[in-house]
């Protein structure tokens, strides 16, 4: 089985989207996502710095624009058996499955966006990632600090969300054997601190239609394969306060027997953590349209001759 994933945020960088405006119909696109999502992703993805793009209400659609861009430009699409999105990265993998459309994806994650950092304005919160580390050591030290462990990104690697002052002592007292990053975030997403942007999420997902997903599509939330198309768009909806399973999803891909995997753009975060986690995988990024050849080849099983 060969599957595409799809990144979250933060994996946006200043300029990424400017190769892509060469690929044909790609501005069109992008002019289209730009109505849809309620941002100026043509000028957000070519000219804008980085903190302009860091802003949540930026980054959630320039994302999963992006990677609508490249899904779109991937010439052996039908190679594709299985999908998987981490955090907003969901809302491209819906697309990709065939359970929104593109139109309801970019509509919902410029609603998404704006309400997450509605909510991340309410209170001093942030997120801060912890590398290396027994795993039940590191989740014991964030529940002494009365933080949360918000992504389980697998490879060793855990998300930690809350106040700013307990990460802040986080960072000071680190658990053993492990290193603490700040990450240039707006708040703690994935927490009981998103729920008013979870509640502005479900009332816009009312007036969508879903469709049952064409491929297999894997949740966030336990990583478990997701058969109704509904269920999966109640399930990105609650993403928002809860949260991220990559590690499961990407112990799901091993048990189904995975043997490629592509990233869309802006890709090299879920490679990255495939490598340590999904050893011996062959993975493409797609970082720009050069790499686009490679992940066809990937995905027709060129690659492995």
């Amino acid at each position: 089985m060969r599957i595409a994933v799809f990144p979250g945020q933060g994996s946006q960088s200043p300029g990424f989207l400017s190769s892509w405006l060469a690929v044909d119909g790609a501005a069109e696109r992008l002019a289209q996502y730009s109505e849809w999502s309620g941002v100026d992703l043509v000028a957000a993805g070519t000219e804008w710095d980085a903190d302009q793009i860091r802003d949540t209400q930026v980054a959630q659609p320039l994302i999963v624009a992006a990677s609508l861009l490249s899904w779109n430009a991937l010439p052996d699409r039908a190679g594709v058996e299985g999908v998987a999105g981490h955090s907003v990265g969901e809302f491209a993998a819906a697309a990709a499955a065939g359970i929104l459309s593109e139109q309801d994806a970019l509509t919902l994650v410029g609603i998404r966006g704006r309400a997450m950092a509605e909510a991340a304005a309410a209170e001093r919160t942030g997120m801060s990632a912890v590398i290396g580390g027994d795993e039940a050591s590191v989740v014991s030290r964030l529940e002494e600090l009365g933080l949360t462990p918000a992504n389980y990104n697998g490879g060793g690697q855990l998300v930690a969300a809350g106040a700013l002052d307990a990460l802040a002592q986080l960072t000071a007292e680190p658990p053993a054997g492990t290193r603490v990053i700040p990450l240039q975030v707006a708040g703690a997403f994935h927490t009981r601190y998103m729920a008013p942007a979870v509640e502005a999420l479900r009332a816009a997902a009312a007036e969508v239609d879903a469709s049952d997903p064409r491929v297999t599509v894997w949740s966030n939330r336990d990583g478990a394969a997701v058969a109704s198309g509904s269920d999966f768009v109640g399930l990105l909806v609650d993403q928002v306060a809860s949260p991220v399973r990559w590690d499961l999803c990407m112990a799901s891909f091993s048990a189904a027997g995975v043997s490629g995997m592509v990233e869309l753009s802006p890709a090299g975060t879920l490679t990255g953590l495939a490598k340590r986690a999904l050893r011996g995988v062959p993975a493409v990024a797609v970082k720009s349209p050069d790499d686009l050849q490679a992940a066809a080849a990937l995905l027709s099983g060129a690659a492995d001759a």
